[in-house]
C-alpha cells in the first residue's frame, strides 16, 4: 500500500480522534508550541495530558524543547488543545506526518489554530525575544502535505492560501498586546528545511526575497489547515539574530534559553487572545 495512500491517512486520523473523543471534549481552540514554549500548557485549567506515544499513529518529536504530549483544558475561559511539541521534516518525516496533529486539532472541532514557533530573526529592526505575528509565509522546504492523490474528506484538490493567516486573529492579537503595553511585530516567516542553521549569503537571500525571520517548521501545518478551512493564527518567539545579523554561532541550547525568557509574554498574549475568543462566543 503507497504511503499516500488517501484511504489510509484518512483512516489514521480518525482512529487518532475517535481515542480522543473517548478521553476528552473537543477543543474550540487548538494551540502548537514551539521550541521552548511549552509552558503554556502548565495555564490549562484541569488539563487532561496524553503522550504522543499513547495516540494511535500520533508521530513523535526527538527535538530537546518539544514535551511530546497533547493538553486538554481550559485556557482564557474556553476550550483548548494544545500540542506540546511538533514532528519535523529535518527528523526523517514523511509532509503527512508532520501534519498529522494539526489536521487532528481540526478534526477534534478546533475552530481556529494558534501555531507558535522559535525562529531567526532576518529583519534587522527585530530583537532576541520580540514576538512577531506571521502575516505570510514563504514554503521553501520542497515538500507539501498536499502532494499525491488528495484527501477529500479533508478538503479541495487545489487548495487557495490568498490568506493563510487570519487578518482577523491578528487583528484581535493586536488588541491583546496593546492592553498588556507589548511591542509586537509583524512580518513574512519563511520555512526551510534545516536542521542547519542559514547561512548568511542565504539570509541575505531571504531578506531580498521579503522574508523577516526564518525556521524549520508551521509552513506544512498551515497549508494543511487552510486545506481544511481552518483559520490560523502564527507567532514566532525571534530566538535570535539570524546568521550574519549578529555575533558569535548559533546554537539550539541559545534559541531554547531565549525563548524561555520570553515565555511570559508569550503565554500572556496567547491567554488573552483566547479570553477574547472566549467574550466573544466564536
Amino acid at each position: 500500500m503507497s504511503d499516500l495512500d488517501p484511504t489510509r491517512q484518512v483512516r489514521e486520523l480518525e482512529a487518532a480522534a475517535q481515542f480522543l473523543q473517548r478521553k476528552s471534549v473537543g477543543p474550540d481552540v487548538g494551540i502548537v508550541l514551539g521550541s521552548g514554549l511549552g509552558a503554556l500548557a502548565g495555564r490549562v485549567v484541569a488539563p487532561l495530558s496524553l503522550p504522543y506515544a499513547d495516540i494511535p499513529h500520533m508521530p513523535g518529536s526527538t527535538v530537546v524543547g518539544h514535551a511530546g504530549q497533547l493538553t486538554f483544558g481550559i485556557l482564557g475561559g474556553i476550550r483548548v488543545a494544545c500540542l506540546g511539541g511538533r514532528a519535523h521534516l529535518y527528523e526523517g518525516n514523511r509532509p503527512e506526518s508532520v501534519v498529522f496533529g494539526v489536521r487532528l486539532l481540526a478534526l477534534l472541532g478546533a475552530k481556529f489554530v494558534i501555531v507558535t514557533n522559535a525562529a531567526g530573526g532576518i529583519d534587522r529592526r527585530f530583537e532576541p525575544g520580540d514576538l512577531m505575528l506571521i502575516r505570510d509565509h514563504m514554503n521553501l522546504t520542497g515538500q507539501n502535505p498536499l502532494f499525491g492523490p488528495n484527501l477529500e474528506a479533508l478538503g479541495p484538490r487545489f487548495s487557495d492560501m490568498s490568506q493563510p493567516y487570519d487578518k482577523g486573529l491578528r487583528e484581535l492579537a493586536h488588541r491583546a498586546a496593546l492592553r498588556r503595553e507589548l511591542t509586537l511585530q509583524e512580518g513574512i516567516y519563511a520555512g526551510v528545511l534545516g536542521p542547519s542553521y542559514e547561512t548568511p549569503a542565504e539570509v541575505d537571500m531571504l531578506e531580498r526575497l521579503g522574508a523577516s525571520a526564518v525556521g524549520m517548521s508551521t509552513v506544512l501545518e498551515v497549508i494543511a489547515l487552510r486545506h481544511m478551512g481552518v483559520p490560523v493564527l502564527g507567532i514566532s518567539c525571534i530566538t535570535n539574530r539570524a546568521a550574519g545579523r549578529g555575533l558569535g554561532t548559533l546554537s539550539h541550547e541559545e534559541v531554547s534559553q531565549i525563548a524561555g525568557e520570553s515565555e511570559q509574554k508569550f503565554c500572556d498574549l496567547v491567554e488573552d487572545v483566547c479570553k477574547t475568543v472566549a467574550a466573544m462566543q466564536i
